[in-house]
């Protein structure tokens, strides 16, 4: 979902996809607190209802945890990104001043050559893979971070009319 204002505003919604560690996750938190509820039927111990319980909680927070969803938006030589968690929590990843930015290229392309082999911290707020209208992005950051991102051919226009040495399509 793109809305788009005038130039300097944009913003893009990008799903998290779910892999196997989190449907792993899930499943096994499922089938955790159904045999701790068939154990609390069938022997009436209190101590597997106690920890049905605390397991049903802990159920509660892994599906908030394995539903992400990255909101970026452009504002003013600025792309905020947030991280969604089950469309009700809302934290702050990262703020990226356009202006502090050393290369924004499609991951894979020929312009990261020269940065493939420097060392720098890999932060993932992408889905992961190219998205259909979106594609990976790598976003080298003040000489020390990588950001990996989803985004649309309009978003990085409008990034690459603030930095156009530093964006490449």
């Amino acid at each position: 979902m793109i809305i788009d204002m005038n130039e300097s505003y944009k913003e893009l919604m990008v799903k998290k996809e779910k892999g196997t560690k989190e449907a792993v996750e899930r499943i096994s938190c499922i089938v955790a607190v159904v045999l701790l509820g068939l154990a609390t039927l069938f022997s009436g111990n209190l101590l597997f209802f106690i920890a049905a319980v605390a397991l049903g909680v802990l159920t509660y927070f892994v599906f908030q945890w394995t539903d992400i969803e990255y909101e970026y938006l452009y504002l003013d030589k600025e792309i905020t990104i947030d991280k969604v968690m089950a469309k009700a929590r809302r934290k702050r990843a990262a703020v990226l001043d356009v202006n502090k930015i050393e290369i924004m290229a499609p991951e894979g392309s020929s312009q990261l050559e020269y940065h493939k082999n420097r060392q720098v911290k890999i932060v993932d707020l992408s889905a992961g893979h190219d998205l259909p209208g979106q594609k990976l992005y790598a976003v080298y950051y003040e000489g020390s971070q990588m950001f990996l991102l989803n985004l649309d051919e309009d978003f990085v226009k409008t990034v690459k009319m603030v930095a156009p040495r530093h964006v490449f399509l």
